[in-house]
């Protein structure tokens, strides 16, 4: 299990244009983070470089565990979760398929993906394919699918953008419970997180 992240002199580019470089940031168990800064400042490139997506012009990204170091592709692939601005769902598909099928790619099982989904109040909408539910009910989902497939490291961006003010209460909780069972939480915001964060600017 991941217990810290340490970006090292960090560059990343898009194109010919850097949108940040020499980005120092550490975060331990229990700790996170939240990314502020102007469109365009990198924020959701640096989700998308810890989670392997994109590869850093400049700096390193690490990973620690109980041991010591992990291997960075061994750590993307078995303790991180990174949910985009796009929540990857088939329209065509159920909820309760696009939910199963995530909770046990990642090697959960079907009641605590469904627990997840009563938590989040979304399993009333579970038998609508997902091209019918709004957008708050597909974010829901999405985090969902983040709670029941027990990564340590949390990548999200703009997690709580589309979720009305009862869901932004209910994920608060849910965001401080991973934190106190030893999770990390690294989020891209323009909304602030409704829970305490430490702030990193880019573009600043």
């Amino acid at each position: 299990m991941i217990t810290g992240l340490a970006l090292q002199s960090l560059g990343v580019q898009r194109g010919e244009q850097v949108l940040f470089q020499g980005l120092d940031l550490a975060l331990g168990v229990g700790e996170a983070a939240a990314l502020t800064g102007p469109n365009g400042a990198g924020k959701t490139s640096l989700l998308r470089t810890v989670a392997g997506f994109i590869r850093p012009f400049a700096g390193e990204v690490r990973f620690a565990g109980a041991a010591g170091e992990v291997d960075a592709d061994e750590a993307r692939r078995t303790d991180c979760h990174f949910i985009g601005w796009q929540d990857g769902m088939k329209p065509g598909r159920t909820a309760r398929e696009e939910l199963l099928f995530q909770a046990l790619w990642t090697g959960s099982d079907a009641d605590g993906a469904l627990a997840a989904a009563r938590g989040l109040g979304v399993e009333a909408a579970l038998d609508l394919e997902v091209r019918q539910l709004s957008a708050g009910q597909r974010r829901r989902l999405a985090l969902a699918r983040l709670c029941a497939s027990r990564r340590a490291l949390w990548l999200l961006d703009e997690p709580v953008a589309p979720l009305d003010a009862r869901s932004r209460a209910l994920f608060a909780g849910i965001m401080a419970a991973h934190l106190s069972g030893g999770g990390l939480i690294l989020a891209a915001v323009h909304d602030p997180l409704p829970m305490a964060a430490r702030q990193v600017e880019l573009g600043g």
